[in-house]
């Protein structure tokens, strides 16, 4: 093999007769140079966003949830979270009651999700980084408040300086349906505005958080939840995650699940993979169109270096040994592209990284474009381009078999 590669390595910087040949090989490995880069910048840049959006998504979503297998509520178990307060990793545990509601300010009524939350909640949680206008705060002496997404705070004309208060309202789980009076089956309750969040389109545009204690009076439950929210220290490693988890759905048994931050929100994390690959297939087929200048300048090659072939067959060669020579020329063009196009990548988005040199235009949460390079995403990138380098090389090969005997 070392042979063929020596000869290979000569075809490939040897001056051709035909200059074109030269060209079209410079071409080639500029094409698959450009390639790589973008695949290796593209898929950090996304890396990045993706990032943003976790961390958003994590102010609001706790790192488990437990919730019952069955039905909608439930009372938290003392030994369990007893047990669970213990473990030094944990920095918080929540309870949590959420249910769709109707609510009305000022005349104008929506479709909501409001979420009570309790004491530990209100003091803790990362939300209180994403207020756009107010506070987050949830009680002001004994009058309750509410904090409410951005969207559902444009729709219905929320705003934390007014004095009006939100009215939310839900069926009677103890009452009957009054036909003569539909409004005496419905309980509801008075919250004020104070302060206004904002993460996502779709959780800005849906929810509300008040106290827990004004969602058991509207939904008349006693000490019942419908989640409990477990938040871990800053640092924890995956695997003590993994532990917790594992522990404490043996304890919790069948009736509960134990959801990690994916399984609360799968849709969305599962959407953002196929995103992913979505973009790494296109900017790979892009790739495959750039490696066939490959084709063209191997088999000029082949048709050029006849009287080599023979040359070398009447030495010994064997048609394999011939064919593997041209392979590994057209192999090395594209190995050449991809080295240098990972070089640039990487160069790229390690100076990004560091300096945030191309900003991000309007105003955005960041200022600089976000990357964050991935060594999967390099290797990834890396077997994709060799690859495709190795099988259009391959192919001229096929085509021609009969001359390389």
């Amino acid at each position: 093999m070392k042979l063929e590669f020596f000869i290979a390595g000569r075809y490939l910087f040897a001056k051709k007769s035909r200059n074109v040949i030269n060209v079209i090989s410079a071409i080639s490995a500029a094409g698959m140079a450009i390639g790589t880069a973008a695949l290796v910048i593209i898929l950090s840049i996304y890396n990045g966003f993706d990032s943003i959006v976790r961390d958003m998504m994590g102010s609001f979503e706790p790192e488990f949830k437990v919730v019952p297998s069955a039905g909608k509520v439930f009372i938290p178990e003392t030994g369990v979270y007893d047990w669970l307060y213990e473990q030094n990793s944990v920095a918080s545990i929540c309870c949590i009651l959420e249910e769709d509601v109707f609510i009305s300010y000022e005349g104008k009524q929506g479709i909501a999700r409001a979420k009570g939350v309790d004491f530990i909640y209100e003091e803790e949680t990362a939300l209180r980084e994403h207020i756009v206008d107010g506070e987050f705060r949830l009680h002001r002496g004994d009058v309750p408040l509410a904090v409410t997404g951005q969207g559902l705070a444009y729709k219905l004309g929320i705003n934390p300086r007014f004095v009006s208060p939100l009215e939310i309202y839900f069926p009677s789980r103890k009452r009957n349906i009054s036909l003569a009076n539909p409004a005496a089956s419905l309980e509801f309750i008075k919250v004020y505005p104070s302060g206004i969040f904002s993460i996502n389109n779709e959780i800005d545009g849906r929810y509300i958080i008040v106290p827990i204690e004004k969602m058991r009076e509207l939904l008349e439950y006693d000490e019942e939840v419908s989640a409990v929210e477990i938040r871990f220290a800053p640092g924890t490693p995956a695997k003590e995650k993994q532990r917790i988890e594992e522990e404490l759905s043996e304890r919790l048994g069948k009736n509960f699940k134990v959801n990690d931050r994916y399984r609360q929100n799968e849709s969305l994390y599962r959407m953002m993979k196929y995103e992913k690959a979505s973009i790494y297939m296109i900017l790979i087929f892009i790739t495959i169109i750039i490696a066939f200048n490959i084709f063209g300048s191997l088999t000029m090659l082949i048709i050029e270096k006849h009287e080599d072939i023979g040359t070398l067959a009447s030495m010994g060669a064997t048609g394999n040994m011939i064919k593997r020579i041209f392979i590994l020329e057209g192999w090395l063009i594209s190995l050449i592209g991809l080295a240098a196009g990972l070089l640039v990548g990487i160069g790229f988005v390690t100076v990004q990284e560091l300096t945030g040199i191309i900003k991000m235009p309007g105003n955005f949460i960041v200022q600089a474009y976000p990357v964050i390079l991935s060594w999967k995403d390099v290797l990834i990138t890396a077997a994709g381009v060799g690859a495709i380098g190795y099988l259009v090389a391959l192919m001229p090969v096929i085509s021609r078999k009969s001359s390389l005997r």
